[in-house]
């Protein structure tokens, strides 16, 4: 028996999306041509992750990059796929990727008006025992006339035109925000093409999740330390927040996105500004939160207020569901105040 009246024959892909987005924007296509060569690359990466067992890509390449991870070989795969995509697009000018210590410059016959930042693989110590890992990046565009350069991508993250992840898990999945909205989009391996399955994303007001990792508890500034026992211990009669933590940025924030509640990377003693990166990781994070209507604080100031002033600078990071965030930020401000 034939299934075609299964098949969708108007089916919408991300290619197309980003077409009919452009289109309305009335913009040159320069954002669609960078947004279909990143969707392109994580096709790649996302065939590269599904197969690193059998072609041996997992395991350590033997150093450690700028942030002092250890690099897996998958890492600086996709690194390379995403900056090879990127370049033969002819849209950007500079790349920050978690992966270079510095800035790449794009050669001047190459050239396009966007600055991109990404982190290649995001979660990739988790590649070993096959936890969902993801791509994230971050879309500027570069606003004055003269050589480009690696201060282009120092921008706080209110200037975003667009940003996004991929998260490989049990499916490949894109989410993507052009500052209308959050869309996301789904790989269907049998046309290869990103199908929309979400679209217009919106994150519940209040969750019942909190997420960060606890091990870290003895170093945690209290108010970080109020907040937790507020959410295990609540004296109002609510019931307590349950506890996720996966430990892949990427899949945290995604579940936080989807189901509501609070994903948290604060400061602490040992580590004040956190470990998340700014340009690639908090500031595309909070713009996808806060274009679906959630909030993206350090505890102290909106994320995306910050101005960088470097391409891997760390911030604090406390972001999901609104009313679960001004609480946690509420409680920093408080404690803030007293220590003055």
């Amino acid at each position: 028996m034939s299934d075609q009246g299964a098949f969708d024959t108007n089916v919408v892909t991300m290619t197309r999306f980003v077409m009919e987005e452009g289109r309305k924007a009335k913009g040159t296509g320069e954002l669609t041509t960078l947004l279909n060569s990143l969707c392109t690359a994580v096709k790649a990466i996302s065939s590269a992750v599904r197969k690193a067992g059998i072609a041996h890509l997992y395991g350590i390449a033997g150093g450690t990059n700028v942030t002092g991870d250890q690099v897996k070989k998958l890492d600086i795969l996709s690194n390379d796929l995403i900056i090879n995509m990127i370049k033969s697009s002819f849209t950007s000018c500079v790349l920050v990727s978690e992966e270079n210590e510095k800035a790449i410059i794009i050669e001047p016959e190459t050239r396009g008006k966007y600055i991109v930042c990404f982190d290649p693989l995001d979660g990739s110590s988790n590649i070993d025992c096959l936890v969902s890992i993801g791509t994230i990046f971050a879309i500027y565009k570069k606003y004055t006339d003269d050589e480009p350069c690696e201060k282009d991508a120092l921008q706080p993250g209110r200037t975003l035109v667009a940003a996004g992840y991929a998260l490989y898990g049990s499916a490949t999945m894109m989410v993507i925000s052009t500052g209308r909205g959050v869309n996301g989009f789904m790989l269907d391996p049998a046309i290869g093409e990103f199908i929309l399955v979400d679209r217009d994303v919106k994150i519940k007001k209040r969750g019942k999740i909190y997420s960060l990792n606890e091990g870290y508890a003895m170093h945690f500034d209290p108010a970080v330390t109020e907040y937790l026992q507020k959410k295990k211990f609540p004296q109002d009669g609510t019931e307590p927040y349950g506890a996720r933590y996966i430990g892949s940025m990427v899949a945290d924030v995604h579940r936080t996105l989807m189901y509501g509640g609070i994903f948290l990377y604060p400061g602490n003693v040992k580590s004040p500004e956190g470990k998340l990166r700014l340009l690639y990781e908090g500031n595309p994070m909070a713009f996808i939160i806060e274009q679906a209507g959630g909030l993206a604080s350090t505890g102290l100031e909106p994320i995306l207020d910050i101005q960088p002033d470097g391409i891997h600078q760390r911030a604090p990071v406390a972001m999901g569901s609104r009313d679960d965030v001004l609480e946690y930020v509420a409680i920093c401000q408080r404690h803030a105040t007293k220590k003055k």
